[in-house]
């Protein structure tokens, strides 16, 4: 492993100069990679490992997602298969569903986790909270993860970029001795920029930690708070929206992505400079609390009790849909609509 030095403390990573890409096709060059599922992860990540020159099979009942994958060019009978046929051909079991989707299909999928099978996760939900989900794995088995810091849709319009979105890996279960190398080929498998160690434990507090604050929660929150500032001080939706969203995503944070916040800072108007060096530690003091908030949730499992029961609701779809409206219908999001639609096309 690498030894990075992270803002003064030393980290260790694996990079893809250090386990190129050719190791990875050796370590599991006698697998058959069986991903479950071809929803968020799946379709990246299969997909990628496909490209990469591994020996992948999709499993997937029959329906639009189905459909969808024949159009990315699995064939069915060869590539792609029914849950079960799959479940039993692969030799690592890649168990991206959702994790509702994978309480339910549990005892299905551990009827096939016969001695030297693995089993992969792209996140440590099911197993860290065993006595929720009930996902237990055999003891005979190897259980690892690699978790892309990233969505699916992300990893792979990076892979065909030729870059890569940094990916987490961890060893549950180590049955063969074998564990953490084929974690860290399969993490090189689907595209990983490089490879950070950690346990599922942490894997999945951080996560959802990360998802309800700045990934997505907290920057919707502050993403609404000002627009509404703005537009209840005479400000046009067309004016709230790119000063809030639009300058943001479009200007500054790909900015921020290739060169930093320290950069930015010191790249931009002296007056734009002084107001965020003045404000940023407000911001940070008035949320650090929220956040706190948040992170013990998430630490006393309320977060993961939650989530599996209202996500295992029959009438999850409709509740989730009339929450989703919310958004959709919201002023800031059709202003967001109608500037997409105004981005001029590129020559």
């Amino acid at each position: 492993m690498a030894t990075i030095n992270f803002g003064g403390v030393e980290e260790q990573v694996v990079t893809r100069e250090e386990f190129p890409l050719e190791k990875a096709r050796e370590v599991l060059a006698n697998e058959v990679i069986a991903v479950i599922g071809y929803g968020v992860q799946g379709p990246g990540q299969s997909l990628n490992m496909r490209d990469n020159g591994f020996n992948v099979i999709v499993g997937q009942r029959k329906g639009k997602t189905y459909d969808k994958a024949v159009a990315d060019g699995w064939v069915p009978g060869e590539t792609l298969f029914e849950i079960e046929e799959a479940l039993e051909k692969g030799t690592i079991i890649c168990f991206l569903l959702s994790d509702a989707a994978q309480i339910e299909l549990w005892p299905t999928v551990k009827k096939y986790l016969v001695p030297g099978k693995s089993l992969y996760f792209s996140h440590g939900f099911g197993v860290t909270y065993k006595e929720k989900t009930g996902i237990v794995p055999p003891a005979d088995v190897d259980v690892f993860l690699v978790a892309p810091k990233g969505s699916g849709t992300s990893l792979r319009r990076l892979f065909v970029e030729g870059k890569g979105l940094n990916s987490s890996f961890a060893v549950y279960q180590d049955a063969s001795g074998n564990a953490r190398t084929k974690a860290i080929a399969m993490g090189i498998g689907v595209g990983s920029g490089y490879l950070f160690e950690t346990d599922f434990y942490k894997e999945v507090t951080s996560d959802l930690t990360g998802e309800r604050g700045t990934l997505m929660g907290a920057i919707q929150g502050i993403f609404a708070a000002q627009y509404e500032v703005l537009r209840a001080n005479g400000h046009s939706p067309s004016e709230a929206f790119n000063e809030t969203v639009e300058e943001l995503t479009q200007s500054l944070m790909p900015l921020v992505a290739e060169n930093g916040m320290d950069w930015m800072y010191a790249n931009c108007s002296t007056t734009a400079q002084r107001g965020a060096l003045d404000w940023w530690k407000p911001f940070r003091d008035a949320t650090k609390p929220v956040f706190e908030q948040l992170y013990n949730s998430v630490k006393s499992q309320e977060q993961a009790e939650i989530s599996i029961t209202r996500n295992s609701q029959p009438d999850y779809r409709e509740k989730l849909e009339v929450e989703l409206a919310e958004l959709r219908e919201s002023e800031m999001w059709q202003a967001g609509a109608a500037v997409r639609s105004l981005r001029p096309e590129r020559s």
